[in-house]
């Protein structure tokens, strides 16, 4: 009985304990969280990376310069551990491009190639135009159906807060070259995967490697597209593209990365961060500076606590991810740690408010979810009854390995309207909302840092019965 009666009270004591470090770990959050809304730093990075640096596509001298631009921030920003890991990568390089519709009447089309985009031969391709509305009406052209023609596909993309609309819209460009390939066409135009009503035309990759045949594609303004659409309607239409670019199959990137030593648990890690690479159309502003901006910032404000919290976080500026490789480079280098990588996320959406949080499976009806949403609340931002699906391209292969993931999901509504363009630049940034990710992110973070919790553990909610 006396045994049980010390059990009970040094239960007691240790709930009581237990209950005083979590309120204390909110209240810090907490603070992180209103300092974040103040804090420049973010802006800062952006405005250094975008500015001193430029477009930074892999391969060029300007991807060079930022992977010691990175190493050197981490260093001023007080970060420890920096790393730069090199690895295999081949680039590809845009060259002169052009397009002409060439009849019915003269029309110059504002082009700019698909990412990893075959060359046209330096005279270019001028053939008869096969137009098709959609992408799926095109896959229901039979194969050699378009021998000898360039495929136009004029889908547009649905504006949505989630940017759901780009995973339809994209496909164009993603496996359009290679569909229409097999069905005998010599070339790909498609409207931009854009929901803006801009001339200005949108890249980003298209499917690339040895085993894919593929041929030359290029993306246009959304205006051309819809003039095109109509001409088709009175007749025949023909296109002169011209695409140069070279690859070299033997180049390198880098992933860099700094941490914010953990005091009791330091080899228990959080991963965090954004893209260094963009394309060389834009200055990479929204895609992706501010991300590597706003997981930088938020790291380096719970850095600046009188003590770090319990675990480690690693900062990761991804070297490759605009035409992959980072993600399988990272696990690779890491592969013996991924057990003790206890969480990943990657702000990859631009920089317009977070309205939603995404937790790991079966941590939706964990204390850490209400704990989360009521710390987020004033943010407006709440936590999110579906899981954490996806939390970015270079956390996919952390993700693949069994490491918990989470989704502060961005607003989208805009941000397709600049995406993969020579638009995205710093004028497209707004200071408070880049200021509300930082605060989500450095006050959602620091609390699983400062904890025990282990996602892994967690079981996932089952589905509800249908009915």
């Amino acid at each position: 009985m006396l045994m049980y009666r010390r059990l009970l009270a040094a239960s007691a004591t240790l709930a009581l304990i237990s209950g005083v470090a979590h309120a204390q770990d909110t209240k810090t959050a907490e603070g992180l969280r209103d300092k974040a809304l103040l804090d420049r730093t973010a802006w800062e990075i952006t405005e250094d990376l975008t500015t001193s640096i430029g477009p930074r596509i892999v391969g060029s001298p300007a991807m060079e310069r930022a992977k010691g631009w990175g190493e050197a921030k981490l260093k001023a920003l007080g970060f420890t551990n920096i790393k730069v890991e090199q690895f295999a990568k081949s680039s590809w390089t845009r060259g002169e491009e052009s397009a002409w519709l060439v009849g019915p009447y003269p029309l110059k089309l504002n082009i700019v190639g698909l990412g990893r985009t075959l060359p046209t031969p330096a005279e270019g391709i001028e053939a008869d135009v096969a137009l098709f509305r959609t992408y799926a009406e095109m896959m229901a052209a039979p194969e050699g159906s378009l021998k000898g023609k360039i495929a136009v596909i004029t889908q547009p993309m649905v504006r949505a807060q989630d940017g759901y609309g780009y995973g339809v819209a994209g496909v164009s460009r993603r496996a359009g070259p290679a569909e229409a390939a097999k069905r005998g066409a010599v070339a790909l135009l498609i409207r931009s995967v854009s929901t803006s009503d801009s001339t200005v035309p949108h890249t980003g990759v298209t499917g690339f490697g040895p085993d894919v045949v593929t041929i030359p594609a290029a993306a246009m303004g959304v205006p051309e597209a819809e003039q095109l659409e109509r001409l088709a309607k009175k007749g025949p239409l023909r296109i002169k593209l011209k695409l140069a670019s070279t690859t070299d199959a033997n180049d390198v990137a880098w992933n860099i990365s700094g941490e914010i030593k953990g005091s009791e648990k330091p080899d228990e890690v959080i991963v965090i961060g954004g893209h260094l690479d963009s394309w060389d159309v834009g200055t990479g502003a929204l895609d992706d500076a501010t991300g590597v901006a706003i997981t930088t910032a938020a790291a380096k404000l719970i850095g600046e606590l009188p003590k770090h919290p319990k675990r480690s976080i690693r900062v990761v500026m991804f070297g490759s991810e605009e035409s992959g490789g980072s993600s399988e480079a990272y696990v690779e280098a890491h592969k013996a740690e991924l057990p003790k990588i206890v969480l990943a996320g990657e702000s990859d959406t631009g920089a317009d408010r977070i309205y939603s949080l995404k937790l790991p499976a079966g941590a939706q009806k964990h204390p850490i979810a209400t704990t989360a949403g009521n710390l987020l609340a004033p943010l407006k931002i709440f936590v999110n009854r579906d899981p954490s699906a996806h939390g970015g391209s270079d956390i996919e292969g952390l993700e693949a390995a069994g490491v918990p993931s989470i989704e502060l999901e961005q607003d989208a509504s805009r941000y397709f309207d600049y995406h993969h363009t020579m638009d995205d630049t710093l004028n497209k940034v707004r200071p408070d909302e880049l200021a509300q990710n930082v605060a989500a992110w450095a006050s959602f973070i620091y609390l699983v840092a400062d904890s025990d919790i282990d996602f892994r553990a967690m079981k996932p909610a089952s589905a509800p019965a249908a009915h």
